[in-house]
């Protein structure tokens, strides 16, 4: 795992490529669990409340998955692939300093079946180019987890 200004990337994991901070894991029964990653959680401070899209909704990579609220910002947070909201993490809507706590593991936001996932995991970047694109990114930007 990669520590950047304080903040970890895994390697292993895929991520959305600009400045839509957003992860994905593949999992084993073809699957994609989606959150926010510590540079995001950092932007967005103390994270208050998480809204995810409604169970059964059909997301577009890029479009918004759920929301965000912190004391300091309420935005979007846009899925890293196209396809079914399967599961909501209903811990992180009793619980949302999870997002900010535990941000690769129980605050991931949702699953989703994906719809197109050749397609979409061709436009995610993941080990040292993802290590790369943060790297950048958190320069520009100012971020830091510290």
């Amino acid at each position: 795992m990669a520590v950047i200004n304080g903040c970890s990337i895994p390697e292993d994991l895929y991520y959305l490529a600009g400045d839509k901070l957003v992860w994905a894991r593949f999992e084993d029964d073809g699957t994609v669990t989606a959150g926010v990653p510590d540079p995001g959680q950092a932007v967005a401070g103390k994270v208050v409340a998480v809204t995810p899209k409604k169970l059964g909704r059909t997301i577009t990579r890029g479009k918004s998955m759920g929301t965000l609220e912190s004391g300091k910002w309420v935005g979007p947070v846009p899925a890293p692939v196209s396809g079914e909201i399967i599961a909501i993490n209903e811990a992180v809507k009793g619980n949302p300093a999870l997002v900010n706590e535990d941000p690769y593991g129980e605050g991931w936001i949702v699953r989703l079946q994906p719809s197109n996932l050749e397609e979409d995991k061709a436009v995610l970047v993941t080990g040292r180019a993802a290590v790369d694109a943060f790297q950048q990114l958190m320069a520009e930007k100012g971020i830091s987890c510290q």
